[in-house]
């Protein structure tokens, strides 16, 4: 399999997207047993999200979430890299609070 390569622009803080985006993952280990291994400003990420395979590495950035992961294949691409710019979005939308992203994971 290939890669797939995404990018999720934001306004925060460099810390504040941390913050949002250590959320999105504990959303998705509580949901879906992901594990995240941080390292700096990035994470690894492994694990089967809406029983897609994940295997992503991405690094916040002071404008951008930029990632790659492997490519699901030409059937599930779109709705993998659709699925990941909307979660990635929503929690990085500087119109809402944290305890805002929370709420709205569920």
């Amino acid at each position: 399999m290939g890669t797939m390569k995404f990018e999720v622009p934001h306004t925060l803080s460099k810390d504040e997207a941390r913050q949002r985006v250590e959320q999105l993952l504990k959303y998705w280990m509580d949901k879906y047993g992901v594990k995240a291994d941080w390292s700096g400003d990035g994470a690894k990420v492994i694990g089967k999200v809406m029983g897609i395979n994940l295997d992503a590495n991405f690094t916040i950035t002071d404008g951008a979430i930029q990632g790659e992961g492997t490519d699901p294949g030409m059937l599930l691409r779109g709705q993998a890299k659709s699925y990941l710019q909307k979660k990635f979005s929503t929690v990085l939308d500087p119109s809402k609070s944290l305890s805002d992203v929370d709420k709205g994971l569920a």
